[in-house]
């Protein structure tokens, strides 16, 4: 049987990265057309001309035919994964490369903004993928899906559901908000989806289905970050950055509820997410309000070359990630810890170095 040969890992992420080209190239010169370009029009912006966006639907549209290929070969369904889970997917991750795109064309506020990711979110859950269980570090399994409300012969999993809705919420804006440097969101959901492809193998049923999404997803930002490093021929945009953190949550989510994994990898830019909101909330500002207070931009300005800034955080989260497949639940908080220890220390050698310079950060 043929998924039953090395073509079954190979062919994936092989033909996303191939696909995905003809697709950047195409949605490319229509964003050139209808000028939906990201110019360098604000001080937080470090891009020195207009950049073309809508990356994310060039990115969508290759993960639709290779979805349909990959079905019709028979190495997308199996026990864990069905039609249904597979046309969530593709209709979820739609809303959120529609209102990019018009995010990008109409600049919309942060209300309009938040719609789509909602929405995303609430319509994989209604699909029926939710987070059914989490491990208990300290022995054992605890069932999420136990907890049940029953309404007018529908059952509700509140548990289950609002904890889906709040890992992919949670994942969205992670990567919507570190979308500022080139190549770095591509870069670190391509290692995510690795990361998520070996965890598979020892958790999974052989030749699974979650594998080859994870090795599709691996492939599609691995072939965008060939057009996306330094410097960058064209952006994500919003419906891009989303739908990087869309597709690695439902990964953590569909692989067996991965997602102390997947907070390995992600942990840097989350925690510096968290930090940064809770710094805006302070200042009385909307936690929403973009500025230069991202750790890739303290990078920079601690004198960290646009690539090196991308290669450091991206080497970061293969180290974390890498060491998270060989622990236990427990180890894993542990390094999650350390990676708590790590950003604290990090933060504050940036600080003081681009203190030393006898500059001051600015809000924009």
């Amino acid at each position: 049987m043929m998924r039953e040969t090395w073509l079954f890992y190979l062919l994936p992420p092989l033909l996303s990265f191939v696909l995905v080209h003809p697709f950047v190239w195409i949605i490319k010169k229509i964003a050139w057309q209808r000028q939906i370009v990201d110019r360098p029009n604000l001080p937080r912006k470090i891009h020195k001309r207009p950049v073309p966006l809508l990356g994310g639907a060039a990115i969508w549209l290759a993960f639709v035919v290779l979805v349909f290929i990959f079905y019709k070969i028979g190495w997308l369904i199996d026990d864990k994964v069905s039609v249904r889970d597979l046309a969530v997917i593709v209709f979820a991750s739609l809303a959120l490369v529609v209102g990019g795109a018009l995010d990008d064309k109409y600049n919309l506020p942060p209300r309009w903004q938040f719609i789509w990711p909602l929405i995303a979110s609430v319509v994989v859950v209604i699909g029926g993928i939710q987070v059914g269980y989490i491990t208990n570090p300290w022995g054992g399994i605890i069932y999420l899906d136990k907890v049940q409300i029953g309404w007018n012969g529908v059952v509700f999993y509140p548990l289950a559901q609002l904890l889906a809705i709040g890992w992919l919420l949670g994942m969205i804006y992670t990567t919507k908000f570190l979308d500022g440097l080139d190549g770095l969101v591509s870069g670190i959901t391509t290692i995510g989806a690795i990361i998520i492809f070996i965890v598979s193998l020892s958790w999974d049923i052989p030749w699974s289905a979650t594998s080859v999404l994870a090795l599709i997803v691996a492939g599609l930002f691995a072939g965008f970050f060939v057009w996306n490093f330094h410097p960058a021929k064209i952006f994500l945009g919003e419906g891009g950055s989303t739908l990087a953190g869309f597709l690695l949550g439902v990964l953590a989510i569909i692989s067996g509820s991965k997602i102390a994994t997947t907070l390995l990898v992600m942990g840097l830019p989350i925690l510096d997410v968290v930090w940064v909101i809770v710094r805006r909330w302070r200042e009385k500002r909307s936690p929403t309000e973009a500025d230069r207070k991202h750790l890739h931009f303290r990078l920079l300005e601690a004198g960290f070359s646009h690539s090196q800034a991308v290669l450091f955080l991206l080497l970061t989260s293969t180290v974390f990630g890498s060491f998270g497949l060989f622990q236990s639940t427990k180890g894993k908080l542990f390094l999650l810890s350390v990676l708590v220890v790590y950003m604290a220390a990090l933060a504050y050698v940036l600080l003081r170095k681009y203190k030393k310079s006898g500059l001051t950060y600015k809000k924009n």
